[in-house]
């Protein structure tokens, strides 16, 4: 109901609880900004969203769906280098995302 928008007040309250949720699955992440800042500090550049989403892509982490979608279908996407995609790497160990 609340997704056809079926519902006539204008405030829902929906209350769930977390004890019985088996929360062993869900892995630990960091931020794009975190990521950022680690890497800057540890090998002294910087990777852009791009990069890190290509990296998260490879290795199965699903991300939300992007709205910001190329108008043509066959348009290419900048690579990332393998140093970059390493620094990335390692942050995401260092964050315990893989």
């Amino acid at each position: 109901m609340l997704s056809k928008g079926d519902v006539k007040s204008k405030k829902i309250r929906v209350e769930f609880s977390l004890e019985d949720m088996d929360t062993d699955g869900f892995k630990q992440g960091a931020t794009y900004n975190a990521i950022w800042d680690w890497i800057k500090a540890k090998y002294g550049y910087r990777v852009t969203n791009l990069n890190i989403a290509q990296v998260k892509q490879k290795h199965g982490i699903i991300e939300r769906e992007n709205y910001n979608k190329p108008k043509s279908p066959d348009s290419k996407q900048p690579g990332c280098s393998e140093e970059k995609v390493k620094a990335i790497e390692d942050a995401m160990r260092h964050f315990q995302m893989i």
